[in-house]
Protein backbone atom coordinates (compact mmCIF):
# COMPACT_ATOMS: atom_id res chain seq x y z
CA UNK A 1 0.00 0.00 0.00
CA UNK A 2 1.25 3.51 -1.03
CA UNK A 3 -0.11 6.95 0.54
CA UNK A 4 -0.09 10.16 -0.18
CA UNK A 5 -0.93 13.60 1.60
CA UNK A 6 -2.16 16.45 0.02
CA UNK A 7 -1.51 19.64 1.51
CA UNK A 8 -2.66 22.95 0.65
CA UNK A 9 -0.20 25.52 0.90
CA UNK A 10 -0.87 28.37 3.74
CA UNK A 11 -4.55 28.08 2.46
CA UNK A 12 -6.58 30.61 4.05
CA UNK A 13 -3.87 32.70 2.04
CA UNK A 14 -3.92 30.97 -0.86
CA UNK A 15 -7.67 31.43 -1.33
CA UNK A 16 -7.41 35.16 -1.01
CA UNK A 17 -4.87 34.56 -3.49
CA UNK A 18 -7.18 33.13 -6.35
CA UNK A 19 -9.18 36.48 -7.29
CA UNK A 20 -6.15 38.57 -6.34
CA UNK A 21 -3.25 37.63 -8.47
CA UNK A 22 -1.67 41.33 -7.58
CA UNK A 23 -1.21 39.94 -3.78
CA UNK A 24 1.12 36.43 -4.69
CA UNK A 25 4.36 37.24 -3.45
CA UNK A 26 2.71 39.62 -1.43
CA UNK A 27 2.68 38.69 3.04
CA UNK A 28 -0.92 38.13 3.76
CA UNK A 29 -2.34 37.19 7.13
CA UNK A 30 -6.16 36.23 7.98
CA UNK A 31 -7.68 37.12 11.41
CA UNK A 32 -9.92 35.62 13.44
CA UNK A 33 -13.48 36.63 14.37
CA UNK A 34 -14.30 40.01 14.72
CA UNK A 35 -10.14 40.64 13.72
CA UNK A 36 -9.22 39.72 17.23
CA UNK A 37 -5.69 37.47 16.36
CA UNK A 38 -3.86 35.83 13.39
CA UNK A 39 -4.53 32.80 12.54
CA UNK A 40 -3.50 32.15 9.19
CA UNK A 41 -0.26 33.38 7.78
CA UNK A 42 1.32 32.95 4.09
CA UNK A 43 4.74 32.36 3.62
CA UNK A 44 6.11 36.09 2.54
CA UNK A 45 4.18 36.94 6.74
CA UNK A 46 5.92 33.98 8.32
CA UNK A 47 9.75 35.31 6.82
CA UNK A 48 8.81 38.51 8.23
CA UNK A 49 8.64 37.09 12.00
CA UNK A 50 4.84 37.44 12.42
CA UNK A 51 3.65 34.83 15.30
CA UNK A 52 0.60 32.28 14.96
CA UNK A 53 -2.19 33.25 17.49
CA UNK A 54 -0.83 36.71 18.25
CA UNK A 55 -3.23 39.40 18.90
CA UNK A 56 -3.62 41.76 15.96
CA UNK A 57 -3.40 45.15 17.24
CA UNK A 58 0.45 44.23 19.00
CA UNK A 59 2.03 43.78 15.29
CA UNK A 60 -0.31 46.19 13.54
CA UNK A 61 1.25 49.08 12.80
CA UNK A 62 4.99 47.29 12.19
CA UNK A 63 3.12 44.77 9.48
CA UNK A 64 1.57 46.96 7.87
CA UNK A 65 4.43 49.54 7.04
CA UNK A 66 6.68 47.01 6.21
CA UNK A 67 3.61 45.69 2.85
CA UNK A 68 2.05 43.33 4.33
CA UNK A 69 -1.78 42.34 3.40
CA UNK A 70 -4.56 41.67 5.71
CA UNK A 71 -8.02 39.78 5.71
CA UNK A 72 -10.48 38.83 7.52
CA UNK A 73 -11.76 35.24 8.13
CA UNK A 74 -13.82 34.68 5.24
CA UNK A 75 -14.93 30.78 5.94
CA UNK A 76 -17.87 30.11 3.52
CA UNK A 77 -15.29 31.24 1.36
CA UNK A 78 -12.32 29.10 2.32
CA UNK A 79 -14.70 25.96 2.64
CA UNK A 80 -16.68 26.36 -0.51
CA UNK A 81 -12.54 26.44 -2.19
CA UNK A 82 -11.54 23.47 0.22
CA UNK A 83 -14.95 21.71 -0.66
CA UNK A 84 -13.85 22.15 -4.49
CA UNK A 85 -9.99 20.91 -4.11
CA UNK A 86 -11.73 17.38 -2.29
CA UNK A 87 -13.69 16.86 -4.94
CA UNK A 88 -11.19 17.05 -7.93
CA UNK A 89 -8.90 14.22 -5.47
CA UNK A 90 -12.03 12.31 -5.28
CA UNK A 91 -12.49 11.85 -8.68
CA UNK A 92 -8.41 11.37 -9.41
CA UNK A 93 -8.23 9.10 -6.57
CA UNK A 94 -11.23 7.24 -4.76
CA UNK A 95 -9.43 6.24 -1.91
CA UNK A 96 -9.59 9.32 -0.14
CA UNK A 97 -9.76 10.39 3.71
CA UNK A 98 -10.59 14.61 4.11
CA UNK A 99 -8.04 15.02 7.06
CA UNK A 100 -8.69 18.80 7.24
CA UNK A 101 -9.97 21.95 5.53
CA UNK A 102 -6.56 21.65 3.68
CA UNK A 103 -5.28 18.62 3.67
CA UNK A 104 -6.36 15.05 2.61
CA UNK A 105 -4.77 11.21 2.21
CA UNK A 106 -4.80 9.51 -0.72
CA UNK A 107 -4.36 5.67 -0.74
CA UNK A 108 -3.19 4.54 -4.49
CA UNK A 109 -3.97 0.82 -4.30
CA UNK A 110 -6.06 0.99 -7.24
CA UNK A 111 -4.16 2.62 -9.38
CA UNK A 112 -2.20 0.13 -11.99
CA UNK A 113 0.68 -1.12 -10.57
CA UNK A 114 2.89 0.26 -13.98
CA UNK A 115 1.71 3.65 -12.73
CA UNK A 116 4.69 6.24 -11.87
CA UNK A 117 3.29 7.64 -8.53
CA UNK A 118 5.59 10.73 -8.76
CA UNK A 119 4.25 11.65 -11.98
CA UNK A 120 0.50 11.08 -11.18
CA UNK A 121 1.54 13.34 -7.73
CA UNK A 122 2.37 16.07 -10.05
CA UNK A 123 -0.83 15.51 -12.39
CA UNK A 124 -3.09 16.06 -9.45
CA UNK A 125 -0.88 19.59 -8.39
CA UNK A 126 -1.36 20.63 -11.41
CA UNK A 127 -4.85 19.66 -12.00
CA UNK A 128 -6.29 21.50 -8.91
CA UNK A 129 -3.65 24.57 -9.81
CA UNK A 130 -5.42 24.69 -12.80
CA UNK A 131 -8.97 24.02 -11.73
CA UNK A 132 -8.91 25.74 -8.50
CA UNK A 133 -5.89 28.19 -8.26
CA UNK A 134 -4.48 26.66 -4.99
CA UNK A 135 -1.00 25.73 -4.83
CA UNK A 136 -0.48 22.28 -3.11
CA UNK A 137 2.40 20.33 -1.74
CA UNK A 138 2.17 16.17 -2.35
CA UNK A 139 4.09 14.07 0.21
CA UNK A 140 4.16 10.22 -1.46
CA UNK A 141 5.22 7.27 1.05
CA UNK A 142 4.42 3.51 2.27
CA UNK A 143 3.57 4.73 5.22
CA UNK A 144 0.69 8.06 6.25
CA UNK A 145 3.36 9.05 9.16
CA UNK A 146 6.04 8.87 6.47
CA UNK A 147 4.21 10.80 4.03
CA UNK A 148 3.99 13.50 6.72
CA UNK A 149 7.74 13.65 6.95
CA UNK A 150 8.02 13.63 3.06
CA UNK A 151 6.21 16.81 3.28
CA UNK A 152 8.68 18.08 5.71
CA UNK A 153 11.37 17.47 3.24
CA UNK A 154 9.72 19.06 0.52
CA UNK A 155 9.44 22.41 2.85
CA UNK A 156 13.18 22.34 4.19
CA UNK A 157 14.70 21.40 1.02
CA UNK A 158 12.31 23.99 -1.22
CA UNK A 159 11.72 20.99 -4.01
CA UNK A 160 10.96 23.30 -6.57
CA UNK A 161 8.08 20.68 -7.94
CA UNK A 162 6.41 20.58 -4.71
CA UNK A 163 5.88 16.61 -4.86
CA UNK A 164 8.31 13.91 -3.15
CA UNK A 165 8.03 10.25 -2.92
CA UNK A 166 9.83 8.81 -0.55
CA UNK A 167 11.56 5.22 -1.54
CA UNK A 168 13.23 2.96 0.68
CA UNK A 169 16.82 4.76 -0.86
CA UNK A 170 16.64 7.59 0.75
CA UNK A 171 14.16 7.25 3.39
CA UNK A 172 16.94 7.17 5.79
CA UNK A 173 18.80 10.18 5.17
CA UNK A 174 14.54 12.09 5.06
CA UNK A 175 14.20 10.80 8.74
CA UNK A 176 18.15 11.85 9.76
CA UNK A 177 16.81 15.41 8.75
CA UNK A 178 13.40 15.35 9.91
CA UNK A 179 13.42 16.99 14.02
CA UNK A 180 11.37 13.72 16.21
CA UNK A 181 8.85 17.09 16.48
CA UNK A 182 8.18 16.89 13.32
CA UNK A 183 6.84 13.76 13.29
CA UNK A 184 3.06 12.77 12.82
CA UNK A 185 1.73 12.30 16.41
CA UNK A 186 4.74 13.74 18.69
CA UNK A 187 3.68 16.66 20.48
CA UNK A 188 5.02 19.29 22.35
CA UNK A 189 5.35 17.28 25.95
CA UNK A 190 6.28 14.22 24.18
CA UNK A 191 8.83 15.70 22.17
CA UNK A 192 10.77 16.96 25.30
CA UNK A 193 10.54 13.25 26.88
CA UNK A 194 12.23 12.14 23.61
CA UNK A 195 14.53 14.85 23.85
CA UNK A 196 15.88 13.65 27.05
CA UNK A 197 15.95 10.25 26.04
CA UNK A 198 18.40 11.59 23.16
CA UNK A 199 16.38 10.82 20.80
CA UNK A 200 16.36 14.15 18.42
CA UNK A 201 15.57 13.09 15.04
CA UNK A 202 12.81 10.88 13.20
CA UNK A 203 15.64 8.38 12.34
CA UNK A 204 16.93 8.12 16.35
CA UNK A 205 13.04 6.99 16.73
CA UNK A 206 13.15 4.65 14.54
CA UNK A 207 15.97 2.52 15.34
CA UNK A 208 14.60 2.78 19.20
CA UNK A 209 13.53 -0.21 21.12
CA UNK A 210 9.69 -0.40 20.68
CA UNK A 211 8.83 -2.70 23.46
CA UNK A 212 10.92 -0.03 25.81
CA UNK A 213 9.23 2.63 23.88
CA UNK A 214 5.68 0.88 24.13
CA UNK A 215 6.16 0.30 28.01
CA UNK A 216 7.10 3.73 28.76
CA UNK A 217 4.73 5.32 26.25
CA UNK A 218 1.60 3.00 25.03
CA UNK A 219 0.63 1.88 21.71
CA UNK A 220 0.77 4.98 20.27
CA UNK A 221 4.30 5.35 19.84
CA UNK A 222 5.07 1.90 19.14
CA UNK A 223 2.83 2.86 16.03
CA UNK A 224 4.62 5.64 15.44
CA UNK A 225 7.86 3.87 15.39
CA UNK A 226 6.42 1.05 12.87
CA UNK A 227 5.54 3.19 10.99
CA UNK A 228 8.58 5.28 10.51
CA UNK A 229 10.21 2.10 9.54
CA UNK A 230 7.64 1.60 6.52
CA UNK A 231 5.18 -0.95 8.09
CA UNK A 232 1.57 0.99 8.20
CA UNK A 233 -0.37 0.46 11.04
CA UNK A 234 -3.41 3.60 9.72
CA UNK A 235 -5.52 3.04 7.29
CA UNK A 236 -7.44 5.15 5.43
CA UNK A 237 -10.24 6.30 7.21
CA UNK A 238 -13.08 7.34 5.46
CA UNK A 239 -16.13 7.34 7.78
CA UNK A 240 -17.49 10.63 8.49
CA UNK A 241 -16.81 11.03 12.41
CA UNK A 242 -19.63 12.66 14.83
CA UNK A 243 -19.03 15.92 16.32
CA UNK A 244 -18.46 15.31 20.01
CA UNK A 245 -19.32 19.14 20.99
CA UNK A 246 -20.41 22.23 18.93
CA UNK A 247 -19.53 25.39 19.98
CA UNK A 248 -20.85 29.15 19.07
CA UNK A 249 -18.75 31.75 20.54
CA UNK A 250 -17.62 35.68 19.65
CA UNK A 251 -15.22 38.36 20.09
CA UNK A 252 -18.03 41.10 20.75
CA UNK A 253 -16.60 44.01 19.18
CA UNK A 254 -17.23 46.09 22.30
CA UNK A 255 -17.76 45.22 25.94
CA UNK A 256 -21.10 45.00 27.06
CA UNK A 257 -21.65 45.18 30.82
CA UNK A 258 -25.68 45.02 30.19
CA UNK A 259 -27.24 41.41 30.35
CA UNK A 260 -30.07 42.71 28.32
CA UNK A 261 -27.60 43.73 25.73
CA UNK A 262 -25.71 39.97 26.08
CA UNK A 263 -29.14 38.25 25.41
CA UNK A 264 -28.77 39.16 21.97
CA UNK A 265 -25.89 37.72 20.61
CA UNK A 266 -26.17 34.80 22.97
CA UNK A 267 -29.75 34.27 21.26
CA UNK A 268 -27.52 34.27 18.57
CA UNK A 269 -24.82 32.19 19.28
CA UNK A 270 -28.15 29.73 19.99
CA UNK A 271 -29.79 29.57 17.71
CA UNK A 272 -26.49 28.96 15.31
CA UNK A 273 -26.06 26.07 17.66
CA UNK A 274 -29.31 24.52 17.09
CA UNK A 275 -28.76 24.78 13.25
CA UNK A 276 -25.64 22.69 13.28
CA UNK A 277 -27.00 19.84 15.83
CA UNK A 278 -30.25 19.83 13.69
CA UNK A 279 -27.34 19.24 10.45
CA UNK A 280 -25.37 16.77 12.00
CA UNK A 281 -29.12 14.73 12.65
CA UNK A 282 -27.81 14.75 16.49
CA UNK A 283 -29.40 15.95 19.71
CA UNK A 284 -27.67 17.19 23.09
CA UNK A 285 -28.20 16.62 26.54
CA UNK A 286 -25.80 19.07 28.03
CA UNK A 287 -25.74 23.02 27.61
CA UNK A 288 -22.97 25.33 28.71
CA UNK A 289 -23.24 29.65 28.66
CA UNK A 290 -19.86 31.50 29.60
CA UNK A 291 -18.78 34.78 29.80
CA UNK A 292 -15.56 36.50 29.81
CA UNK A 293 -13.72 39.72 30.35
CA UNK A 294 -11.02 40.97 27.87
CA UNK A 295 -7.95 39.46 29.28
CA UNK A 296 -5.32 42.95 27.60
CA UNK A 297 -7.54 45.29 29.46
CA UNK A 298 -6.67 47.03 32.69
CA UNK A 299 -10.07 46.46 34.08
CA UNK A 300 -11.69 43.85 36.37
CA UNK A 301 -11.35 40.59 34.57
CA UNK A 302 -13.55 37.90 35.02
CA UNK A 303 -14.73 34.56 33.33
CA UNK A 304 -17.72 32.79 34.27
CA UNK A 305 -19.47 29.93 32.82
CA UNK A 306 -22.19 27.63 34.19
CA UNK A 307 -23.98 24.12 32.89
CA UNK A 308 -27.07 22.30 32.31
CA UNK A 309 -27.85 18.98 31.93
CA UNK A 310 -31.53 18.14 30.07
CA UNK A 311 -33.97 14.76 31.32
CA UNK A 312 -34.18 14.22 27.78
CA UNK A 313 -31.60 14.99 24.73
CA UNK A 314 -33.37 17.55 22.32
CA UNK A 315 -32.21 19.91 19.26
CA UNK A 316 -35.54 22.52 20.02
CA UNK A 317 -33.73 25.94 19.55
CA UNK A 318 -36.88 27.02 21.60
CA UNK A 319 -35.85 25.18 24.69
CA UNK A 320 -32.11 25.88 24.26
CA UNK A 321 -32.51 29.72 24.42
CA UNK A 322 -35.34 29.11 27.34
CA UNK A 323 -32.44 27.41 29.09
CA UNK A 324 -29.44 29.57 27.90
CA UNK A 325 -30.98 32.53 29.42
CA UNK A 326 -31.28 31.00 32.69
CA UNK A 327 -27.68 30.50 32.51
CA UNK A 328 -26.94 33.74 31.54
CA UNK A 329 -28.83 35.16 34.65
CA UNK A 330 -26.73 32.82 37.42
CA UNK A 331 -23.47 33.59 35.48
CA UNK A 332 -23.90 37.13 34.99
CA UNK A 333 -22.18 39.89 37.76
CA UNK A 334 -22.28 43.16 37.49
CA UNK A 335 -19.24 45.88 36.94
CA UNK A 336 -17.72 43.57 34.53
CA UNK A 337 -17.31 44.39 30.70
CA UNK A 338 -18.01 41.54 29.05
CA UNK A 339 -16.08 40.78 25.64
CA UNK A 340 -16.74 37.28 24.47
CA UNK A 341 -19.87 35.39 25.03
CA UNK A 342 -20.75 31.64 23.80
CA UNK A 343 -22.39 28.83 24.26
CA UNK A 344 -21.40 25.17 24.13
CA UNK A 345 -23.25 22.15 23.61
CA UNK A 346 -22.05 18.56 24.29
CA UNK A 347 -23.35 14.84 25.28
CA UNK A 348 -24.55 14.17 21.48
CA UNK A 349 -26.34 11.60 20.31
CA UNK A 350 -27.67 10.60 17.43
CA UNK A 351 -31.39 11.43 16.66
CA UNK A 352 -32.59 7.79 15.62
CA UNK A 353 -30.91 6.91 19.03
CA UNK A 354 -32.56 8.83 21.09
CA UNK A 355 -33.42 7.59 24.54
CA UNK A 356 -37.24 9.46 25.57
CA UNK A 357 -39.18 9.80 28.89
CA UNK A 358 -41.14 7.39 29.91
CA UNK A 359 -44.17 10.24 30.84
CA UNK A 360 -42.50 12.11 28.25
CA UNK A 361 -44.88 10.55 25.40
CA UNK A 362 -43.90 11.16 21.88
CA UNK A 363 -43.98 14.34 20.11
CA UNK A 364 -43.14 14.79 16.55
CA UNK A 365 -43.86 18.62 15.86
CA UNK A 366 -41.35 20.29 17.70
CA UNK A 367 -38.90 18.50 15.56
CA UNK A 368 -41.14 18.69 12.05
CA UNK A 369 -41.48 22.55 13.08
CA UNK A 370 -37.48 23.04 13.78
CA UNK A 371 -36.87 21.36 10.35
CA UNK A 372 -39.37 23.52 8.67
CA UNK A 373 -37.31 26.64 10.20
CA UNK A 374 -33.89 25.61 9.02
CA UNK A 375 -35.31 24.91 5.40
CA UNK A 376 -36.81 27.92 5.22
CA UNK A 377 -34.09 29.86 6.53
CA UNK A 378 -32.21 27.95 4.04
CA UNK A 379 -33.59 29.95 1.28
CA UNK A 380 -33.62 32.99 2.54
CA UNK A 381 -36.72 33.34 4.70
CA UNK A 382 -35.00 34.67 7.47
CA UNK A 383 -37.27 33.96 10.09
CA UNK A 384 -35.81 33.94 13.86
CA UNK A 385 -36.48 34.11 17.87
CA UNK A 386 -37.55 36.99 19.65
CA UNK A 387 -34.66 36.98 21.87
CA UNK A 388 -32.35 37.07 18.46
CA UNK A 389 -34.25 41.25 17.86
CA UNK A 390 -33.94 40.29 14.64
CA UNK A 391 -30.54 39.69 13.54
CA UNK A 392 -29.44 35.91 12.79
CA UNK A 393 -25.89 36.46 13.68
CA UNK A 394 -24.71 39.27 15.88
CA UNK A 395 -22.42 41.65 14.22
CA UNK A 396 -18.98 41.25 13.73
CA UNK A 397 -16.14 43.55 13.44
CA UNK A 398 -14.53 42.59 10.41
CA UNK A 399 -13.64 45.17 8.02
CA UNK A 400 -10.87 43.77 5.70
CA UNK A 401 -13.30 40.57 4.77
CA UNK A 402 -12.85 40.01 1.05
CA UNK A 403 -16.31 38.98 -1.09
CA UNK A 404 -17.86 35.50 -1.24
CA UNK A 405 -16.86 34.81 -4.40
CA UNK A 406 -17.73 31.45 -5.06
CA UNK A 407 -21.17 31.77 -2.97
CA UNK A 408 -22.92 34.63 -3.70
CA UNK A 409 -24.46 35.76 -7.01
CA UNK A 410 -24.01 39.33 -5.43
CA UNK A 411 -20.22 39.19 -4.90
CA UNK A 412 -19.26 37.40 -8.12
CA UNK A 413 -16.24 38.68 -9.69
CA UNK A 414 -16.97 41.11 -12.22
CA UNK A 415 -14.70 40.99 -15.50
CA UNK A 416 -14.17 44.35 -17.29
Amino acid sequence: MTFALVDCESFYASCERIFRPDLRHKPIVVLSNNDGCIIARSTEAKAMGIPMGVPWFKVKDTYLKAGGVVFSSNYVFYGDISSRVMTILKGLVPELECYSIDEAFLGFSQLPTHCNLYDFGCHIRCTIGQWVGVPVRIGIAPTKTLTKVALYQIKKQHIASNVLQLKSDALEAALVNTPVGEVWGIGRRMKYHLNHMGIESAHDLAISNEKVMRNRFGVLLERTIRELNGQSCVGLDRSLREKKQIIVSRSLRRGMSNIEDIKVPLSNFVARASEKLRLERQQCKRITVFIRTNPFSKGAQGSFDMSESLSVSTNDTRQFIRIADSLLKKIFRPGYRYTKVGVMMDALCKESLRQGDLFEGTDNMQHELMCSLDAMNKQGANIFFGSQQGTFHYPRSQMQVSPRYTTSWHELPVVS
